[in-house]
Formats: structure tokens, sequence, C-alpha cells
């Protein structure tokens, strides 16, 4: 009874397209990360060179971290640059293999559809729907019945590759599936013959008035005339023609009256080793289709094409015609059948006799390279090549054919490697810009320019600083190059093109890239390390507070040079720069006020000039042993906080409910229980504003209060509330309240000026005096939501009643459900989330239980008018606070801040939530809204704090009654939801372990270096290779990294071709006599040293031992020591800590040994067993001797190892094959289950039971259930119990947990569940699998449901005989549905709201790692 639960999403992007989705005139980037799809917008601003400020609407807005120095030099170089904006994304119950863009007759949005293939036959057709912000699924076509699969020796769907493609002019698409299967689903298109019985082309033009389309169940019926497709049909390939036996890749070509497919074929199997025998064996075919009598027609045939081409690339005029793209070639065939080819290596004229022009000195290696268009005038293609590296294709066009063909390399310059690893796919996002995908390293927009004559280059300069406005203007996609010309100042990030040759056009010299933003990546995750680090402090380094290490979760990502290591944690843990005792505070507020006149410069303090940028000024509020309360106002000139005597502020008054700024910043507005003060730039009283009401002298207290200039909404104990207005002079007065808001009683409110207009709510009434385009939200008793304009309050300009029970749409139209649940809300905020490139407003909403829900604003078309609603959309939000509401009430009945807005800090517009639960509310540009939680016990108050020696930073004060002044770290990113640090290496990492005793991490580096046959006596014919290509091989090295300043103190380097396959720390027994143990460092590596010589292996055994570090350089007090290496025969791909005597197990060959070190550093075996195959996985269940082995093709091994004798005895295996990729121990309530994950993805549930008669006394390993986990599996690490949200007992213990990480960049969790708790959430999953909306109309139980896919074997002995894991990623979804599904699911799995929520918690990692 387990549940498996995504703890990140997948990074590592796959797929992407460019096309106009929100609407006809958007450029939008579509990007798919396996199950994971995202949907973009493109945003350009202009960045100086320094990349310290950014102009927007003609003003320079200073970016975060950027000094006084870079903004002298920020108008020196201006650059166009593009950003990634996302708009929605969506997790997806399959996993993705193609998109492509389709042009529908008509569509919601008025853009195009996109067409997604998944795993392992399914198309998936969907459009962007504006009235409810995200996409729409029109159809799902489905071809994985069997009676399509051919016949029945025919390969499994899942071992064959797909491939989608479309038609340029949307006429069908075709889907490869199988071993040469092709589905053809035909478009109706304008003035096409599909398009009749009754089709009303007319309608179409108008958009937003027709019906949702819906989805069709079964192919081949008969469509509607409203669908945008007619019914598809499967095709055998052989049909086309009966030569296309061996398809390699197709696709559709531009320029042609009928849609018309290019099929790059074989008719035997290509193989490099039977060149001798099959040379140059494929050929390509140009077939055109007839949708109506789906039949095909042949229009040329050209053969005797090289074996290694595998990519066939349509292109557009003026090159036309189709690119075929090989490991060692390149050829283009016109439509004409003409060829015309290139040799990039001396290869190509080996295994081919195919004519190509002689290029072999560049030493190319095109496998797995991607290409897309740069130039549409001339059609030059940009290569990005499995390193990175980049390379310009240019073709010689004579008229309108292509005479002849060139590449380009890049320069070995200083901007080379903005590419660190080779791309998944690539898509134009615009003139001159691509985004280049990639699953070994980040993904990034490259653009590029070209470089012109100095006086064009000046004359663009002029025109530019003449008017920025233009070059912001939405129509900046379709200006001339002349835009991109001003990064040419960027020396670092070029990349300069070599001059054309004479043959070829020189309409320009060359080509200058630079990256315009990425997107991170954590994929492939290798490897993973539990260890300590610390966080690097360059800047005032003398402020900071010394801390003890935290520890942290430490993975590897990347290949190549992109490789890197990431420190994550699930806490922010900031940099703390002071700490201070403050008895009994309870509220902060730091103070940035300037004075009325700008030259009326304050006092300067020690020298210090006055700057009005930073906080001057702190006032707090504290309560007394007595149970008074007071306030006090503190300096901060000086840098620390001095207490204000002699003015005119008076600690008496009370406490301080709220503090804010009026009248551009000049005035201090102190919001006291029954009354108002205002104060100047020196705290010099100005006005005394009493609270008092109608009835009484005193009048209800202030509970709330919110800011926005001119304006102050106060909201009091008794649901009233009254608004405040300041003129010009300073003074304020009150604003008339009417109507509603006289009558109305409400729990809290805040005003937002909407500047850019986001919301578009226009006020029926006349405007009663200027108020700007201030609005008022209001969250009434019933939990309604009100909006007015503060420039009428006669009537509300948005209600609805329906806030309260948090419905995923929220509308005007929602109709309140009677006897429905509802959701005790406290709380409402409206405020600005995002970063230097993007903000927009969110409602946030805090209910009683400290649960917090988003919504994000949007406009909705209304059909048939022009005009548009506002509508809000419920963000996705799998957070829940560390502990529920109730146990908040019960600790002493404590007072709770109010959310507050930080508008600046760490470079993120952000909100905190104080309480026992603290969290910060952050969100990228590219990234959703993502709740991460303060280390902290809990916070009492929060604020800003922005000084020259803390910038950007914050103060706040905890329940122990310290302050502390702290920052974010500038070096971690905050978007996925955990805190990531980046730590670049530049080497690929294999493996990693940490070392405790001296605290530092021990990684195996792969390096490439060529490789070249040796002299050899025995094989005399090596000396004769003659070659300037030589071949790639890897190689190791053991470096020792220091974790504070994060650099590499010491090294070891291995054998050529000897690499690094696991590292292990050990506490080894070090001695056979005095039986010493120390913590030593254990690898094993593989030396491969080609097909023809067995594989060797090596086992090191290091120590870490003290030396004197170099001067000025303290962390190089440490090396490693060989202390024994041992040569095996067979590559060592595993190693384990055995038993109790330090003694280590290592998988060597086809053979498992129990080893112990001696004193004269050798390695002696002490026990064995015979695996009789390749071993992937080793594990020890700590100290008890119970091991698991998993090899490669049998599955897996239960064995146990005793000491008196020296033996390893096998005990259980598993009953069918399993690929086992890597396992582990699961025990739970005094049972021992195993966790096994193979090559497929899924994850195997076992239990080593020898009472049940199933097992045969125990000789078989009961399997009870399997769940795809949809990622390729790299890592699992059993850990620790972890400390539970709820208390524990007996009857509620912890549950045992496994870490699990995958080549695609994510982390998951799998937990093991009593039987309580599985029944709970298995009825609660069974209610969400009805209740959630399922993008792309998947079916999540289909899924994760792999036990059809094992075939009949595991059935037929015994079959599955467990319950199912659990999808823990479908129940985080919990917090989608409104209050009220949550009260019909709650009773549907008989459990109270906190229990449901509890456990949802556990299993999603709530309670940390």
């Amino acid at each position: 009874m387990q549940c498996y639960t995504e703890l990140t999403p997948p990074t590592a992007v796959t797929h992407s397209l460019s096309l106009p989705f929100l609407s006809a005139s958007a450029n939008n980037l579509i990007v798919a990360k396996t199950s994971l799809l995202q949907v973009f917008s493109l945003k350009s601003i202009v960045t100086t060179d320094n990349h310290t400020s950014v102009i927007q609407g003609g003003n320079a807005v200073t970016l975060i971290g950027s000094n006084e120095k870079d903004q002298k030099h920020q108008r020196n170089e201006r650059l166009h640059t593009t950003k990634l904006v996302l708009v929605s994304q969506y997790e997806l119950s399959g996993t993705v293999t193609a998109l492509t863009r389709v042009k529908t007759l008509r569509s919601k949005s008025g853009g195009e559809a996109i067409l997604v293939a998944l795993k392992d036959a399914k198309l998936s057709l969907v459009e962007w729907n504006p009235e409810r912000y995200s996409i729409s699924t029109i159809s799902i076509h489905y071809y994985e019945r069997e009676d399509l699969q051919g016949s029945p020796w025919a390969p499994e769907l899942g071992h064959c590759a797909n491939i989608l493609t479309v038609d340029p002019s949307s006429r069908c698409a075709a889907l490869k599936f199988g071993s040469r299967n092709v589905a053809i689903l035909p478009f109706h298109q304008s003035g096409d013959d599909l398009v009749m019985d009754g089709y009303d082309s007319d309608s179409a033009e108008s958009q937003g008035k027709h019906k949702s389309h819906q989805p069709q169940a079964a192919n081949g019926a008969n469509h509607a005339a409203q669908t945008p497709y007619a019914a598809s049909f499967v095709l055998s390939l052989l049909t086309l023609d009966p030569s296309l036996t061996h398809p390699v890749h197709l696709a559709f070509l531009h320029e042609y009256r009928e849609p018309t497919i290019g099929i790059l074929s074989s008719q035997v199997a290509c193989s490099g080793s039977l060149l001798h025998e099959r040379r140059d064996p494929l050929f390509y075919t140009v077939f055109t289709l007839d949708l109506e009598q789906r039949a095909s027609t042949t229009l040329l045939s050209v053969t005797k094409l090289p074996y290694d081409l595998h990519t066939v690339i349509p292109l557009a005029l003026p090159v036309g015609g189709a690119l075929l793209v090989g490991t060692n070639e390149i050829i283009h065939v016109d439509q004409a059948g003409k060829t015309n080819g290139v040799a990039v290596n001396e290869f190509a004229k080996q295994c081919s006799s195919f004519i190509l022009t002689d290029q072999s000195d560049l030493g190319l290696r095109l496998e797995g390279s991607v290409l897309e268009q740069m130039n549409p005038q001339n059609g030059d293609m940009l290569i990005i090549l499995p390193t990175g590296n980049l390379a310009v294709l240019r073709f010689k066009i004579d008229g309108r054919s292509v005479s002849g063909l060139s590449i380009q390399p890049t320069l070995q310059g200083k901007g080379e490697r903005l590419v660190l690893a080779g791309a998944s796919c690539i898509s134009t996002v615009g003139r001159g810009r691509v985004f280049v995908g990639s699953e070994d390293a980040e993904s990034i927009i490259l653009g590029w320019s070209r470089k012109f004559d100095k006086a064009k280059k000046q004359r663009a300069r002029a025109d530019m600083n003449a008017d920025v406005d233009e070059i912001l203007s939405d129509a900046e996609e379709d200006l001339d190059d002349d835009d991109d010309l001003y990064s040419g100042a960027i020396l670092e990030e070029k990349i300069l093109v070599q001059p054309s040759y004479s043959t070829m056009s020189n309409s320009f010299d060359e080509y200058l890239f630079r990256v315009h933003d990425s997107l991170m990546s954590l994929a492939p995750i290798r490897d993973l390390a539990f260890g300590g680090f610390t966080q690097k402090r360059d800047e005032y380094d003398h402020l900071w507070q010394e801390s003890e290490v935290e520890r942290g979760l430490m993975i590897t990502s990347g290949r190549g040079s992109a490789g890197a290591l990431n420190a994550l944690k699930r806490e922010i843990s900031p940099l703390v720069a002071s700490l201070t005792s403050v008895g009994g505070t309870y509220g902060i507020w730091s103070i940035c006020v300037k004075p009325q006149n700008a030259n009326d410069t304050p006092a300067a303090h020690d020298g210090e000039i006055a700057n009005f940028e930073y906080d001057r000024f702190m006032i707090t509020t504290s309560s007394s042993e007595t149970g008074g309360e007071f306030s006090n106002v503190y300096s901060m000139i000086h840098g620390s906080l001095e207490e204000i005597k002699g003015s005119d502020f008076d600690p008496s008054t009370g406490a301080t409910v709220e503090v804010g700024m009026l009248n551009n910043g000049t005035q201090i507005v102190q919001i006291l229980g029954n009354e108002i003060r205002t104060y100047d730039a020196e705290f010099s009283l100005a006005q005394i504003f009493p609270l008092s009401d109608d009835d009484s002298e005193t009048g209800p207290k202030v509970l709330t209060a919110s800011f926005s200039d001119p304006f102050v909404l106060l909201v009091k104990d008794g649901g009233s509330i009254m608004m405040v207005k300041g003129d010009d002079s300073g003074d304020l007065e009150e604003v008339e309240r009417k109507g509603n808001l006289l009558m109305t009683k409400y729990i809290s409110g805040t005003l937002y000026e909407d500047s850019n207009d986001v919301f578009r709510l226009e006020s029926n009434g006349n405007d009663e005096f200027e108020g700007g385009n201030v609005l008022m939200f209001l969250l009434t008793f019933d939990g309604g939501l009100q909006i007015y304009r503060m420039s009428n309050l006669d009537e509300p300009v948005y209600v609805t009643e329906g806030l309260s029970f948090l419905p995923p749409f929220l509308t005007t139209e929602f109709t309140v459900r009677r006897n429905a649940a509802k959701e005790t809300l406290t709380e409402i905020l409206i405020a600005e989330l995002g970063d230097n490139i993007s903000k927009s407003p969110y409602l946030i909403l805090r209910s009683a239980t400290n649960e917090l829900t988003i919504y994000q604003a949007y406009q909705s078309p209304i059909e048939g008018s022009s005009k548009s609603a506002l509508r809000f959309l419920k963000i996705s939000n799998p957070y829940l606070p560390k502990m529920t509401g109730e146990s908040l009430v019960e600790d002493n009945q404590e007072r709770i801040q109010s959310m507050r807005i930080l508008p600046n800090v760490g470079g993120y517009s952000s909100v905190f939530v104080p309480g026992r639960s603290p969290c910060f509310i952050i969100k990228a540009a590219s990234y959703l809204p993502q709740i991460i939680n303060l280390k902290s016990k809990g916070v009492r108050a929060l604020s800003t704090f922005h000084r020259p020696d803390l910038r950007y930073g914050f103060t706040y004060v905890e329940y122990d009654e310290t302050l502390y002044k702290a920052q974010l770290s500038p070096e971690c990113d905050y978007s996925i939801g955990w805190v990531t640090k980046r730590i670049w290496s530049g080497e690929e990492v294999r493996a990693l372990d940490y070392h405790e005793r001296s605290d530092r991490y021990v990684l195996g580096v792969i390096g490439k270096v060529s490789f070249k046959l040796p002299d050899d006596e025995l094989h005399p014919d090596w000396s004769k290779e003659n070659t300037n290509f030589l071949p790639q091989v890897e190689q190791g090295c053991i470096k020792l990294l220091e974790p504070t300043n994060w650099t590499i103190v010491d090294s070891y380097d291995l054998d050529l071709a000897e690499i690094i396959i696991s590292i292990k720390t050990m506490d080894l027994e070090t001695s056979e006599h005095s039986h010493n143990r120390r913590p030593l460092i254990v690898v094993g590596t593989a030396l491969l040293r080609g097909e023809d010589l067995p594989t060797q292996g090596r086992i090191y055994v290091f120590d870490i031992i003290e030396v004197v570090p170099e001067p000025d350089h303290p962390g190089t007090d440490r090396k490693l020591k060989l202390i024994a290496k041992e040569e095996v025969k067979g590559a060592v791909t595993a190693l384990s800590e055995i038993g109790t005597e330090g003694f280590l197990l290592a998988a060597q060959g086809q053979k498992c040994m129990v080893r112990g070190l001696k004193d004269d550093g050798t390695l002696l075996p002490v026990a064995f067993i015979d695996m009789q195959c390749y071993v992937s996985v080793v594990k020890e269940l700590r100290e008890t001797g119970l091991c698991l082995m998993g090899d490669a093709t049998k599955g897996l091994w239960f064995t146990g190892y005793s000491e008196d004798p020296y033996q390893l005895r096998l005990f259980s295996k598993t009953s069918q094959h399993i690929e086992v990729i890597t396992a582990e121990f699961l025990p739970h309530d005094q049972q021992l289950y195993i966790i096994a994950i193979d090559a497929d993805s899924n994850l195997h549930v076992l239990q080593f039971d020898p009472e049940s008669p199933k097992s045969l006394t125990g000789q078989r390993l009961l399997h009870l259930s399997t769940f795809h986990i949809g990622a390729y599996p790299s890592t699992s690490t059993l850990l620790a119990p972890p400390p539970s949200p709820l208390s524990e007992t007996e009857s509620n213990p912890p549950f045992p947990r496994i870490l699990l990480t995958s080549s695609t960049g994510s982390l998951s969790l799998l937990t093991s569940l009593s039987g309580p708790a599985y029944r709970t959430l298995s009825a609660l999953q069974s209610y969400l699998l009805t209740t959630l909306p399922h993008p792309l109309g998947l079916n999540p139980r289909a899924y994760r449901n792999a036990n059809e896919n094992l075939g009949v074997e595991s059935a037929g002995r015994g079959g599955f005989v467990g319950r199912g894991v659990l999808d823990g990623t479908l129940l985080k979804r919990w917090m989608e549905l409104g209050s009220w599904k949550r009260g019909e699911g709650e009773a549907r799995c008989g459990e109270e709201g906190a229990v449901v929520r509890g456990l949802i918690a556990r299993v999603s990692g709530g309670c940390g790692i």
C-alpha cells in the first residue's frame, strides 16, 4: 500500500512549438517536458549590455543587484531582448512524443490549434479557450487497438518510434506508429472538397459565435460538419509502396497543391557492419495523397542514398524541396529530384558512394543535431551539434534551383559556448531568434543579428535613441534586423561565423549570437547525496552571522559542458546579517520617506549621504509584561536601530495596526486602534485624525488597513469599513460611504491601483472626484466579493457571492449552492507577483486553517459583443501549511499579522504570510507562483529592509522574540517551489557522495578525449591508422569539492577509457588486528577498451586526510589519499556497505563479492554469489545483511549475508524478467517490501513473505502491483522517518519513504501507507478521477496502470496479489476543487477535512526531507 508523488515537475525539454495560439496575432511558444505542457508568451524588452536595467515605456527601471556604477553605463548599449512569460501549464497523464501546429477554419481564440502526439499512439487536438483561459480539447484519436497492430509478431508500439507530421497547408496530419502503420487525419480547409455537406464556411469568419467542439470517441465515425477534422483512417506503408518495408523518417513537403509526403526508407535493414553488402540502401520517395479516395501517387524517387540518413526536413521557398540529414553528411533534394550534398567528415566517403561536396576537414558529428532556418531570404540554416557547437548551413541558389551546399562552423572565440549541450528541439520564435530546448542543459532563447557597415549601424542607433517607445511597440517582431545591431557590444556573448566563400551569397559577413532567456533544468539527475553546504557571501562578508552548516540535498545535472551540481532545500534559509532580542515585539514596519521638497536633504549622519531610496526608520509595536501595548520608532541611519528621542512620536498612544506612505512617499501614516497620525520626513506630527463612531466616543477599533496613495482603507472589528483620502497638502479627510458600504459587514479588504487596467472595470455612474484607477476589494461576512472604484462608491463595479466556495472559475454568474460547504475565509489581498520581467496582480485568499488560495484575473470575451468580462482562474497550488488553524488558535490565542506585500525582496515582487507556518509567495516570469516556507518555528511580523549594507532584504520577528535582518540568497532560485542553488562545474558529474567527517564532497567527473590506437607488437596493423577524425572516449577523474567556496581542492586522474560508475562513503574496517573503522571513499570504475577486449574494473579506496592549507586558501586543508586499489575482471557497477564488521559489497562483472580491507592495502574477498548477468544495483538494509541485487534481464535477487561463516545466500527471486534499473527496500509495519523500477519506467512493488503459499515458501518474491511513473529512473534512496505534522502515536506512526530521481529532472516520493490511510486516499483518488478535468482528454488511471503491459507470464504465476499504488500527483490536485466538491469528497472518504489534508501533506513531502 504505497503512494507515488512527484515533488518537482520535469525540467528536461523534449519538444517545442511556436505558433499564434492565444489569438491570431499572438506569438506563443508551446513547450513539452515529458508529461508537462507549458504555454508561454514572448515579451520584448530592451536591456543594457550589463543587464542591470530594463527600458519600459521609455523609462529606465533599475534591476535588482545593480549598483550605482552599473547605472552609469546603463545607456551605453541597448539590446532588444526576448523573454519568456508563462501563461499556463498542465500536468498530463501521458508522455508527449510530438507537437505540431494545425490551422483550423475556426477556433475559439482565432489562433491556431495544436496536435499533440502521445505515447504509444494517441493524438489530441487542442485549442485555446479564452472564456476559461485554458486549453480546450477538440478531439482525441486513439490508434492502440489490437486490430491496428498488424501481425502477431510485430513489435510492440512502445518499442517503435512514432513520427507526427502535418501538411504545411493544414490539410491533413500523418502519424507513423508501430513498425509501418500510418494514420491520416484530414482537416477541413477553405476551398477543399472536404468542406461539404452543410458546412457553412462563412460562419467560420465570425469568431466566438460557434459552439464548443465535442471530442469524438471513435475513429471513422461520421463527424458533424462543425468539427475541424474529417474521419481519420489507417494505412500500411506497404499500400503506398511495397518497398517501404523499413521506414526511417517522413515529412509533408511545401509548395504542393495536394498533400505531399516525403518518405525515407529502405527495403533491408541498415547496418554499419554490413556496408560491404548493403552499401547505400536508402531511398527517398515523394508521394501525393488523395484524401477522398485514400490513394497515393508516386512523384519521384531518389535511390542509393547513404545508410546513415535519419531525418527529413521540409524546406520552404526560396530553397524548397527537402533536406536529408545523416550522421556524416547532409543532402538536399529539390522538387525535381535533383540532389546536392556535403560531407562533414571523412567517414562519409568510406560509408557511401554518393557524390558529395568534400568538407570532411570540418570533422563534424551530426548524430543528435537539430537544424532550423535562420534567414528566410537566402535559406541559411542553423545547426546545433550534439556538443552544443554551432554551424551555419548555406545554399548556393542559381535561379530557382539549388546548386550547392556549404557548412560554416563557428570560430573558437570567447562567446563560443552559448549552447552547452546538444538540443532536443528547436523552434523559431521571431525574426533572428530561436528557442533551443535541451534534455541535457538549460533551454535557451538564442538570438542573432547581422553585421552591417558602420554608417548603417550609426543610423540605426540614432533612430533608436530618438524613439525608444517605437522599439517596444507591438510590431517589434516584424522590424528589420537592425533592432539587433546593439548586441555587438557584448564581446563575451558573441559567436563569429567565418565569411562565406566566393561561390555562396555574400550579403553579410558574420552572425552575432547571444542568449536572450533561459529555462532552468535539473536534468538528467544521475546521482544524489545528503550533505552540508553553506551559502557564499561575497558582499559585506563581515556583517553576516556565523551559523551551523546546513544539510540539504545535492544532485547532479547536465551532460558534457553543462554538467553541474545543484543544492536543493524545501525551505528558505535566508542570509542573516544580524539578530537582536526584542521582548514583546509583534509588529514591525520599515519606512522609506523623502522630504516634500527634494532639495530639503535631511542632515547627514556620520558622513553618510542621505539617499531616499533606502529605508530610514522603523516602527515597532510591542506588548509589556503587564499587558499594555506601545509603539516605538527607531532610526536606521547608522546601520543599527537607535530609538528616536525628542520627536513628536508618542509611544504611549497604543499598538500600531499598520504603517504606510501617502503624498508620493513624503508623508508617514500611522494607523492606531482609534486614530490616525501623520508625520513628515523628520517625524514631526502633522495631523491627528480620530476614528470615533457616531454613537460612541471610542467606536470599534481598526483591525487591518490597506494603502494606495491617496487612499487608506480601514476594516474595523465590528465589520464596518472606513475610507480616508489625503489631499495635496497632506491633510486627511473621510470618504463618504453610501448604499451597500453602510449596510454590509466585511471581514477584510484591500486597495489596489490598477495602473495597467488589468481588471478593466468601468463605473456606471459619474465620478465624484478624481481617484485614479484605484480599486477596493472587499470580502463580505457572507463570503462574497465586492469591487468598488474609489472614484465612485455608489455601486460596486463587480459583485460575486461565491468567493467562499473557492470555485475553479470565479465569475459574477456563479450560482451559490444551497447547503453547500463553504470555506471560512479570514483575509483577502490583491498583490502583484513577478520579477523584473513580468508582474501581474493575483487575488490571494487566506482561510481560517491558514490555507492559501490564489486566483489570477483574466478577461473573458462576451458572446456577441466586443467587450470582455472579468473572471478569476484558480491557480494550481498544492501547498498545505505545516500546522492546521485549530492548533494555531490553541497556541495562546496569539495575534496573527496580516499578509504582507513585499514590493521588492531579492528581485521578486512577493507576498509573505506570517504565523506558525511562515511562507513566501514567489513568482518568476516563466513559472507559476510558488509557496515556499521560511525556515522558522514561527514569524510574528515581517517587513522589507533596504539599506546600503543589506539591499532589498527583509527583517522579521520570530515567536522567540528575536529580530532578524536578512535577505534572500542571490545565488538561489525559487521558481520550481524548491530553493535551488546551482554550482557550475563545467564537467559532467556521473557519481557523487558526501564525506561527513571532513565536510567534503567527492565527485566522479567524466570528460571526453580523443583516442588513438597505441603501438602494440601483437597488433602491428594498429600503427597503420591514418585519420584525423579520431573517436571520442570517456576518461574519469575523482575530485574533492570544498562546500564553502565550492572549489576543487584535490583530484585523482584515472586511466584513459576508465569511467566512474559508483562512489560511496563507507565505514570500513581499516585493520585486521585492531579492527579500527573509519569512513572511507570507495570508487568503482570500468575500463572500456572496445568490443574485442574484455571489460576490466577497479576498486579504489580513498581516505581524506588533513594537510597544511595553501596561503589564503583555508579550504585546501584536505587531500585524497589512496589506500587500496584492486583490479578485477569485469566492470564494478555497484557498491554497498554490508554487515556489521566494516566490509564492502561490490558488483564486479557477473558476480557480487564481499571484500574486506587488509593492512597491506589489498581487498580480500570473503564471500560471493554468481549472478550470471550484468548487475545494475546492489543495496543492503543497513546492518542487517539483507541485500538486493538487480540485474539487466532476469530481475531482482533477494539475498542474505552471514558473518559466521562468511557467505552470501539466495533467499528469493522475482518470478518474471524485469530489466532492473534501480531498487530499494521499503520496510513497513513488520513487513518487508521491495521496490524495483525497470527500463520502461514501471515501478514494481514486491514483498518477501515466506508464509504466503504463492511465494513457494519464500523462493519467489510476491509481485503486489505495478505503477507507471512516466520517467526513466536513475536513483532510489530510503529516507529516515520524517517528523509528522500530526501527533505521532502507536496508531499514527511515521510513514517510511523512498526518494526517487529521474533523467527528466524530477524528484518523486514513494510513501508506504497504513491500511486506514490507504483506504482513505484510495477513495479520494477514485473521487478525483471522475471530478477533476484532465487535460488533452487523457485517462490518469490508464496512464498509471502498467500491469497489462507486462504480458501473461506474470499473471500465470500468481499475477498481482496486492493493492495498486496511489497517484499522489493526482491527490495533490485536491486543492483545485471548490469547497462544496471537497465536502463531497470528504463524505466519500468518511473522514474530516483536517485528516484528509494531513494525509495529503504526508504523501506529498510536506513535512520536509
